[in-house]
């Protein structure tokens, strides 16, 4: 049975096969569906786990050697082999045909190989374990599957992504996803969903948001990603002051943290707010001299304590 990153979800919820094959070179989604796997063999019941590294062909003697001596009373077994290369050998398709053409219900296969060519598609291991088991190949995503994938992560980190942050994010990770992951997941800081920097900001608490602001500029963070979520913030308090917010805050904490913005909103300088964001951005596009994270440190700090930050810098 083929199977992709998508669909091995839901053909896991039905029922578990007695193996999987995952190959491909994307890293991301190769180690998600051998953790999808591992999670389905734990719930039914494979309560250990004895994993194989094979680089040679005398590896294949301590495969058959553990599968060999299950005692009658042993716990059911995953029996996880990760390949080196996809090509096996001689004796590596001997073994895995044998292995795989004698099911065993105490036995569960995971392997977990690079990408198969052609003629690795075709040999006979390969066809033993499509006959009875599932085989996900994972591919490296490009064009619009990257922006849908990305998408997709982001919204289940409860983050609402503009087009420009969108492109900038494909354009940034080059369809590295363990990056793009990595950068969502500092997205999910920065956004307003529950997140620490977005309560620091509604709170108030300008001395917390400035370093977290200092810890991002030190990452290496995009300044074009920290100034979305600095100008989210300003929208989503000029929102509630108004009266124009089109949802309510979905999450308690973060309920808690815009009642307290409102508070002191009616102080706050929303034109020259704007403003220093504009400024920032043509720092950021290089459109205007001066360091832009200095200019976000500003709006940051403005938003927390209004009238503190003189705006008649801004000119």
């Amino acid at each position: 049975m083929k199977l992709t990153s998508d669909s091995l979800a839901p053909q896991l919820a039905q029922r578990l096969l007695g193996a999987y094959l995952v190959s491909g070179d994307e890293p991301l989604l190769a180690q998600e569906a051998a953790d999808a796997v591992r999670t389905a063999a734990r719930a039914a019941g494979f309560s250990e786990r004895a994993v194989h590294f094979i680089e040679r062909a005398s590896d294949w003697d301590e495969v058959r050697g553990g599968t060999a001596n299950l005692s009658l009373f042993a716990a059911r077994r995953l029996i996880e082999i990760r390949l080196a290369s996809a090509k096996i050998g001689v004796a590596g398709n001997a073994a895995l045909s044998a292995l795989l053409g004698t099911p065993d219900p105490d036995m569960l296969f995971l392997i977990l190989a690079p990408r198969l060519d052609r003629d690795a598609q075709n040999a006979e291991w390969v066809r033993s374990l499509e006959a009875r088991g599932g085989w996900v190949q994972v591919w490296p995503l490009e064009g619009a599957r990257m922006s849908g994938w990305l998408k997709g992560r982001a919204r289940a980190l409860g983050l609402e992504l503009h087009p420009d942050a969108l492109e900038l994010l494909v354009a940034r990770t080059e369809g590295n996803l363990l990056a793009a992951q990595q950068e969502l997941g500092k997205l999910a800081l920065l956004g307003l969903q529950g997140s620490v920097l977005g309560e620091a900001l509604l709170n108030g608490d300008a001395a917390r948001t400035l370093r977290m602001l200092a810890g991002l500029r030190a990452e290496g963070t995009e300044a074009t990603l920290v100034l979305w979520a600095l100008t989210k913030a300003l929208r989503e308090i000029w929102n509630a002051h108004t009266g124009t917010a089109r949802r309510a805050p979905a999450w308690q904490r973060q309920a808690a943290a815009l009642a307290q913005a409102q508070r002191r909103a009616a102080r706050l300088p929303f034109r020259g707010l704007i403003r220093r964001a504009a400024r920032a951005d043509r720092m950021i596009k290089g459109r205007l001299g001066g360091d832009a994270w200095d200019e976000m440190a500003l709006l940051a700090a403005e938003l927390c304590a209004p009238g503190r930050v003189p705006l008649a810098v801004l000119g």
